[in-house]
């Protein structure tokens, strides 16, 4: 009977040490509340990312009571755009030219026409810059204007290619769409594509750098914006805002520091390529991108032998990430965790059923940053430190050194 109550002791111990191994290499937690439903949704506070791995590896969902731990199974997902483009039959029924003006006339062949928002066309020529006329009409008599002096460009030579043939308009409904072009030359159309181009708006939050700073580098014929951000913080989009009253067209390129170094001229930063593209007053100066963890931004715009432009803000924005989780107990009591650099991502099967994840979700909120209790750092003393282990050997070795000492002596 004692022996059997020594034992159940001694597994109670080993359990208890077993749950809180469980979540000892994590250093942070963070309570999760209102976890009263199976599928809950969570939003990452920004103030995580610096205490996380960077590719959120180490985030676990962790479910304590009494002695049980239990792990939950999560989706980790970035609340970016989601842009479909879906093209329309329409075939070119005519193409004519008079006062200056070239017309090329569209039909659709079903009887109800769908919605458009999107025309792209392409040319054999290169080298252009024209103004278009978009019009609609249900009964090829009757038109009426969707889009006025909307410019279109192509420059072509030994160092750049860059075209910009996409009307964007609103959405219209109508069974013939013209577009008339006013050129000295007569255009020659290779093709003309007819699509809808829905967007669902991502959540971004709004990234304020503690610093910005522009350079006008005359030798390099450089525009350089350095963005100080508040620490380690997603960013997705940024928007550039250009007060220079002339058209201009600039290569330019978005890039984030990886890491630093201190040296004798100040801190040197290494970076890498974000986003590459064109900045022109032709288009909007706002760029996306993957979402990326970055604690300082680089934007190199290249003026060549033109004058610098006249830039103003620099807006930045990132999109959230959250975890959606499956809550199978609700009488446990949950926390985040995270701030483990010794484990990888988790490999949850709720990844291959995306599709049976309920649309609308409730929310689980995200409390504080906390130390986490059972948090432990193993370490390993060198072995002479030991007081224990330098007796037992000094021992040994007295031992050895009596024993050839008796050999010597009886020999």
């Amino acid at each position: 009977m004692l022996r059997l109550k020594i034992n159940l002791i001694l597994l109670l111990c080993v359990t208890a040490v077993q749950l809180q191994a469980q979540t000892a290499g994590y250093k942070y937690k963070r309570p999760l509340s209102r976890t009263n439903k199976t599928w809950q949704v969570s939003k990452l506070p920004v103030e995580l990312l610096s205490q996380a791995q960077q590719d959120f590896g180490d985030l676990r969902i962790f479910g304590i009571k009494g002695k049980d731990t239990i792990e939950v199974p999560y989706l980790l997902r970035q609340r970016s755009d989601q842009v479909t483009l879906k093209e329309f039959p329409f075939a070119q029924i005519n193409e004519s030219s008079g006062d200056g003006g070239h017309y090329f006339t569209f039909q659709s062949p079903e009887t109800n026409a769908s919605v458009i928002n999107q025309i792209k066309l392409e040319f054999k020529q290169d080298n252009f810059d024209w103004k278009v006329l978009l019009e609609g009409s249900n009964d090829d008599r009757s038109w009426f204007t969707i889009s006025r002096n909307y410019r279109i460009l192509s420059i072509k030579n030994t160092g750049t290619d860059y075209q910009f043939t996409t009307l964007n308009f609103p959405d219209s409904k109508y069974q013939y769409y013209r577009i008339s072009l006013q050129s000295p030359e007569k255009p020659d159309l290779r093709s003309a594509k007819i699509a809808r181009a829905d967007t669902v708006k991502g959540v971004y939050h709004t990234v304020k750098p503690r610093a910005m700073e522009i350079k006008n580098d005359r030798e390099t014929k450089e525009t350089i914006i350095n963005l100080d951000l508040n620490g380690l913080v997603p960013v997705s989009l940024v928007r550039i805002q250009v007060n220079s009253t002339f058209d201009f067209y600039r290569n330019f390129r978005i890039e984030y520091a990886t890491d630093s170094v201190q040296t004798d001229k100040g801190m040197q930063y290494n970076y890498t390529n974000l986003y590459s593209g064109i900045l022109t007053s032709l288009e909007k100066t706002e760029f996306s991108f993957s979402n990326t963890i970055a604690a300082r931004l680089r934007v190199v715009i290249e003026n060549n032998d033109n004058a610098p432009l006249q830039i103003g803000q620099v807006l930045l924005k990132g999109n959230t990430f959250e975890l959606t989780a499956r809550f199978d107990y609700f009488s446990y009591n949950y926390s985040l965790y995270y701030g483990n650099a010794n484990v990888s991502s988790p490999n949850y099967e709720i990844t291959k059923f995306e599709d049976k994840i309920p649309s609308i979700l409730d929310t689980a909120d995200v409390g504080n940053e906390q130390n986490n209790p059972s948090y432990t750092v193993k370490t390993s003393k060198p072995l002479f430190e030991n007081k224990i282990w330098l007796w037992a050997l000094m021992t040994i070795i007295m031992i050895i050194l009596g024993g050839f000492s008796y050999k010597m002596l009886k020999s």
